[in-house]
């Protein structure tokens, strides 16, 4: 562990957590008859490939990996070549949220070109799983794991356990992380007030059903977002990025979670930011 990253554990910090979805006007993630989603086209591609340049790590939810096989990669050269210039891995870690640890080994996740984490209760083992990297264990019974819904009354024990979880994420280099769904695992960490920014592509389709981004669950304290930036995306598509009001962006913080340095002659051309790529 880094110094720097010691003094983020010890001062309580976490990474910074940008949930990032396309979902129909409807607010759905997938037709009502269920399966993989296929929404967003080119735009929403290019606005998710953007983040995750921006991420360290990506959080999946076990039934979404299953249901997909795989996570999504950066693709696209240009952004590709962003994150080399930066002396960063080639793409950012996939850490899946399970509670058993048990998935198929022959899903394409397995043979992609990146780094492979597990988030699963204590107990699920002292080792990583064949095909991950590394096991991060979160306490025993703690009621915002593996993307169950959150026993309300329980939200602040499920706290402590994610955030405990998610200061020795930040100790060891991510900082910043992806949340890739599914809708559990985003209640959840909602729920538990964690979640800093939302990354929402509103795709020209209704789809109906009970598949909706977010359970029907109330959330201990709903509030309020502040909408920083509306974008057309084409293809009718329209991308939409809020924060908690009162606090900078995510996708606005520095690795240790500080404010970028804004004097002129550090501020990169308007269009060379990742999120606000053409």
């Amino acid at each position: 562990m880094s110094p720097a990253g010691s003094a983020a554990s010890d001062a309580g910090l976490r990474p910074r957590i940008l949930l990032v979805l396309a979902v129909s006007l409807d607010g759905r993630l997938a037709p009502a008859g269920g399966g993989a989603a296929q929404l967003g086209g080119a735009g929403d591609r290019r606005a998710l490939e953007e983040a995750l340049v921006w991420a360290d790590g990506c959080l999946i939810g076990a039934e979404t990996l299953r249901l997909h096989g795989s996570t999504c990669l950066i693709r696209q050269a240009d952004l590709q070549e962003r994150r080399q210039r930066e002396g960063r891995s080639a793409q950012p870690w996939a850490l899946a949220v399970s509670r058993s640890g048990q998935f198929d080994p022959l899903l394409p996740f397995f043979s992609q070109p990146l780094r492979r984490g597990l988030l699963a209760p204590a107990g699920a083992g002292s080792s990583p799983p064949a095909g991950f990297d590394r096991l991060w264990a979160l306490p025993p019974g703690d009621p915002g794991v593996a993307g169950l819904p959150v026993d309300l009354s329980q939200a602040p024990q499920g706290s402590r356990g994610w955030a405990a979880l998610l200061a020795q994420l930040a100790a060891e280099g991510l900082a910043r992380l992806l949340l890739l769904g599914g809708a559990r695992l985003a209640a959840s960490l909602l729920a538990l007030d964690l979640v800093d920014g939302l990354q929402l592509t509103l795709v020209p389709r209704l789809l109906g059903g009970a598949h909706s981004w977010l359970p029907a669950t109330p959330l201990p304290a709903p509030g309020s977002w502040e909408l920083q930036e509306s974008r057309p995306l084409g293809q009718g598509e329209l991308l939409l990025r809020y924060c908690r009001p009162g606090q900078l962006p995510p996708w606005k913080l520095s690795p240790d979670n500080s404010a970028l340095v804004t004097s002129p002659q550090s501020i990169p051309p308007w269009n060379s930011l990742p999120w606000q790529a053409p």
